[in-house]
């Protein structure tokens, strides 16, 4: 039986393709196999011996100690995508709001209709100027980033009659795929940062991307550039955003991430983080996190890790060892050699690493005893191996 503890409130129909008779699901058992969680802070939780897995139902990790995780051979994923649709529409309605005053307009109006003595037609028709904003069509549209969000922004973009300009330094075959012909991806950001109307960012947030937009950023954007983050609060230096914000460089900023300073300067939208928050989105992000943490619990698999490979195969023997190692020189020939030197033949064995850690899934023809698994735990640079019995 695995357990699995659930650290925020997980969609059931997620939770309902968790095989009863398998898994017991719960936020307050102990010594957990698996974690799903959605936004709960997890850099101080002191992680059980049995634990082995953690699935994000969402796709940022920021609230994971993701270093903390791969050094005690704990497999993260995520749910890239799953929330992209609810993210795309989003963003279709930043860009409206954020050209024509809506929000505004539609805050006017109830304080006319709440004020004595004031025929609202009238008033309309008299303060309604104050509102106007630009359409989009027609307009430029620069999205960074072409992934799942990404790509589906490009696409419905030009839809609305756009023209659309994407920058991705690491953009994938896949994601390559599916973007519409028409989208302009450029290799020179700043080509995209000249031509933009609308600049909407989807990057994950890192190191490397922290304060992406900044004050160099908006000085190659031209004027009047309303800039749309959907994706993290730290990609935006709010120090430079306010400072373009005040000299009207940037003539809006809609944030999905508000906080007290940013949320009370003029020409800032601030949303109260609503990139996901849709039913649908919740679904699928639940369903996605728990197939995957499901198949590496029972299969050994993994699929949409952000500390380890991705790692998949059919069975194919008695046995399944699951080896989690440092990705150094020489490591499969210790595992192999060990394997031999036990006599155990190998039916089929895939193995690819990431960065500083590596995976390896093996098949094997017969049971694999505990003196064999330890001895292959005892090679120098073994994190964590499992036994799984086909």
């Amino acid at each position: 039986m695995y357990r699995i503890k659930t650290m925020n409130k997980i969609s059931s129909t997620g939770l309902d393709h968790l095989d009863k008779s398998r898994f017991q699901v719960g936020d307050d058992l102990e010594n957990e196999d698996g974690i799903l969680v959605r936004s709960a802070p997890m850099h101080d939780y002191p992680f059980p011996d049995a634990l082995r897995a953690i699935a994000r139902a969402g796709a940022g990790t920021n609230n994971i100690p993701i270093d903390r995780c791969s050094e005690h051979g704990i497999v993260v994923f995520n749910t890239p995508g799953a929330n992209a649709n609810a993210v795309k529409e989003l963003v279709v309605a930043a860009m409206l709001i954020a050209s024509r005053d809506l929000l505004g307009g539609a805050d006017w109006v109830q304080e006319q209709a709440h004020t004595p003595k004031v025929d609202v037609v009238e008033a309309v028709e008299k303060g309604k100027s104050a509102f106007v904003g630009p359409e989009i069509y027609k307009k430029t549209l620069g999205v960074i980033g072409l992934g799942a969000i990404g790509a589906l922004v490009c696409n419905i973009a030009l839809d609305l009659g756009m023209d659309v300009y994407g920058y991705d330094p690491f953009l994938s075959v896949d994601a390559a795929l599916r973007l519409d012909r028409h989208v302009h991806v450029v290799k020179d950001i700043n080509e995209l940062y000249r031509v933009s109307d609308y600049v909407t960012i989807h990057i994950p947030y890192n190191s490397s991307t922290k304060d992406f937009i900044n004050a160099e950023a908006i000085s190659k954007m031209k004027g009047q550039v309303r800039v749309l983050n959907l994706a993290r609060g730290g990609l935006v230096n709010e120090d430079d955003m306010i400072e373009a914000l005040e000299s009207g460089r940037v003539a809006k900023y809609v944030t999905d991430f508000p906080n007290n300073r940013i949320a009370t300067v003029k020409n800032v939208i601030a949303l109260p983080h609503l990139g996901a928050s849709t039913p649908e989105s919740e679904e699928n992000c639940a369903v996605m996190a728990v197939r995957q943490l499901q198949d590496y619990l029972v299969n050994g698999n993994i699929k949409n890790s952000v500390n380890l490979p991705n790692v998949s195969q059919d069975w194919s023997g008695t046995a399944r060892l699951c080896i989690i190692h440092k990705n150094v020189p020489a490591m499969l020939t210790q595992i192999m050699s060990t394997l031999s030197d036990d006599g155990i033949n190998v039916e089929n064995m895939t193995n690819k690493s990431k960065k500083d850690y590596a995976y390896t899934l093996v098949d094997v023809n017969t049971r694999i005893t505990d003196q064999v698994a330890d001895e292959l735990r005892s090679i120098d640079g073994v994190i964590r191996v499992r036994v799984l019995n086909h």
